[in-house]
């Protein structure tokens, strides 16, 4: 259970770890942070709460979904506007060193922090993407807190992942790329479109209207690029969304609305064939406690 992942808060705002630190934080009767600032990166998730974060001379009114991104230097605090609603959020330090260890294999990894050297750097996560960062940071915590094989090489690929992810959402969404006719790019739009649009119509001939191409053309053109046909695709989509959901603590009777499915008995099936195991399984097999 994600809440067997929370940490009490820690009053220190400077790094221990040479690299990263990751907390999830859930408080009741929290005070508001005095103005302060680190030698590092921190990526800041609100997950709940009503609170103003103040960062430089700029202020944001935070909300589910978003991210902030403060730089090295940057005077920063929150204000609690109701102590009385859990305030909910995770906190992912990462230093400057770390992320030039990332950038020889790659500067995509600068991308957002580049962005955010200036003045900071907010962004809102639509619902399931942000069920994804959620994922994949609390899948980071769960290593951490375990003693199994290759726990440190987990911790490391899981925050490579979370970093990865991060940045192509950020910068696809930025740099968006029009859907048409160009062959070379048909599937790779068509993927971001069922994305985008997941628990909406995607069938073929709702596609084959929006990108002007034959539903026949479509469904071969898929089928020879990824190995499965479109309709397979979308499912496993929907079901490795609903899947995250799920593990971030919806209610399964709300989840098979949001991700697209007909009815609770079409999503039931196609889950515990493809997971092995009902909607309600994996919320009590994600329940147990993580060993500490």
């Amino acid at each position: 259970m994600i809440e067997d992942l929370a940490t009490a808060f820690l009053n220190r705002q400077y790094m221990i770890s040479r690299d990263f630190e990751i907390y999830y934080y859930k408080d009741l009767n929290f005070r508001n942070v005095e103005k302060h600032s680190h030698s590092y990166y921190e990526f800041y998730f609100f997950l709940e709460g009503e609170v103003t974060m103040f960062y430089s001379d700029s202020s944001h009114r935070m909300k589910s979904g978003d991210m902030l991104i403060i730089p090295p230097g940057m005077p920063h605090y929150v204000e609690i506007h109701n102590p009385a609603v859990p305030y909910r959020r995770v906190v992912f330090w990462i230093t400057k060193r770390f992320l030039s260890k990332l950038s020889v294999h790659s500067d995509e990894f600068l991308f957002l922090t580049g962005t955010a050297d200036d003045c900071g750097f907010v962004w809102h996560f639509n619902e399931v993407s942000f069920n994804t960062v959620q994922r994949k940071i609390f899948h980071v915590l769960e290593e951490i807190y375990s003693d199994r094989f290759g726990r440190r090489l987990a911790v490391a690929l899981g925050v490579n992942e979370l970093l990865l992810f991060l940045n192509r959402t950020v910068y696809e969404s930025l740099h968006p790329e029009r859907y048409g006719k160009n062959e070379k790019n048909l599937d790779q739009n068509l993927i971001r479109y069922i994305e985008e649009h997941i628990n909406e119509d995607l069938s073929l001939d709702t596609l084959s209207n929006l990108f002007f191409v034959s539903k026949y053309h479509i469904s071969h053109l898929f089928k020879d690029r990824m190995g499965i046909s479109l309709h397979q695709y979308i499912i496993k989509k929907r079901l490795a969304l609903s899947r995250d959901a799920l593990v971030n603590g919806k209610k399964p009777s709300e989840v098979f609305k949001e991700y697209g499915f007909s009815d609770y008995s079409v999503f039931y099936r196609a889950f515990v064939k493809e997971y092995g195991m009902s909607p309600q399984n994996l919320i009590r097999f994600k329940s147990t406690p993580v060993r500490t």
